[in-house]
């Protein structure tokens, strides 16, 4: 117990500091970046001194580092700030946005995880048959594809052919719960095809590995079906990898939905940046990469506690 909760605490600390040096990076790159954002507010016959007094009342005319220690001093404090576009809080902004995130995310990993351990069993069930083939060929084809190109595909084929779901995700708030599952099915089904894949390879690779080891040799001398063997012996000794895999892409699922969320217009955190960063509204690019890089790095430590969990051997050094 002494030493998971010491690998706990380590994890957290580099967790930390990660934030800080992609916080630091974030600041640094929309900085970058051309343009201006008090040039975009006051429009193209702005006066010079006009851009100046917008500079001077958003704060923007002092040095970069100042901003952002204030901008992290704020941030420590629980306060993200105000948006520089519109001056509402950014709190308000990110918070139904971080919900249909998330929201969206669930929704793939409910359909994603169950399938993709389902397919890696019945894969490895039937080792080298044509199904094991084909659904290799088929999941590894899917994930070969860019996002947006799965996506367009899916728009073209289920919503320009078919007409079943809308090529929009345009939910609100006050969305039903099926309502918002039915506009939210082809990104879910985007991002299901993306990563489902990894797990179901895992799986496989997972459980074809142990088929090799003594104790289920010893399963098959005594007459136990293959199906039996695998459930019952196999899978729950190589739940470690599979886990892990399955955490990490759930991680996958919600830091790498922009293209998504971009492409069905879905109001999420994703939109919400990539609007932000045309505008060079840098307080609000900030406050979703940092709950971006906070998420990802819970969701490793997560991975890497119930790796440990699922095989204890892990805690000690070989």
């Amino acid at each position: 117990m002494f030493k998971l909760l010491k690998i706990v605490l380590q994890r957290l600390g580099l967790g930390v500091l990660v934030l800080f040096i992609i916080s630091v990076i974030i600041a640094g790159a929309v900085e970058l970046l051309p343009g201006d954002l008090c040039q975009e507010l006051q429009g193209q016959s702005a006066t010079k001194e006009t851009v100046a007094a917008c500079r001077k009342e958003l704060g923007l005319d002092k040095p970069v580092y100042h901003r952002y220690f204030v901008w992290l001093g704020n941030m420590l404090k629980g306060d993200f700030g105000v948006s520089l576009a519109n001056g509402r809080q950014i709190s308000e902004l990110i918070g139904d946005r971080t919900a249909n995130t998330f929201f969206l995310a669930i929704y793939a990993a409910i359909i994603s995880v169950p399938l993709a351990v389902a397919l890696g069993i019945l894969a490895a069930l039937h080792r080298n048959s044509i199904y094991d083939r084909v659904v290799n060929i088929v999941t590894l084809s899917s994930i070969s594809f860019p996002e947006f190109f799965v996506a367009y595909i899916l728009i073209i084929f289920f919503s320009v052919n078919l007409g079943w779901f809308p090529s929009l995700s345009n939910i609100t708030p006050d969305t039903p719960l099926t309502e918002k599952m039915y506009k939210a099915f082809l990104p879910a089904l985007t991002l299901t095809l993306v990563v489902v894949a990894h797990m179901m390879r895992m799986t496989r690779a997972s459980i074809i590995n142990l088929l090799a080891s003594p104790y289920i040799e010893m399963a098959n001398l005594k007459g136990m079906t293959r199906r039996h063997i695998i459930t019952k012996h196999a899978l729950p000794n190589a739940w470690a990898p599979i886990v892990n895999v399955i955490v990490i892409n759930l991680a996958y699922l919600i830091v790498g939905v922009v293209v998504v969320e971009v492409v069905f217009v879905y109001p999420g955190l994703g939109q919400l940046i990539v609007d932000s960063v045309a505008k060079r509204d840098i307080p609000v690019v900030q406050a979703c990469c940092v709950i971006f890089a906070a998420t990802y790095i819970i969701l490793n430590l997560t991975a890497d506690i119930l790796s440990i969990i699922t095989n204890p051997r892990l805690l000690h050094p070989r």
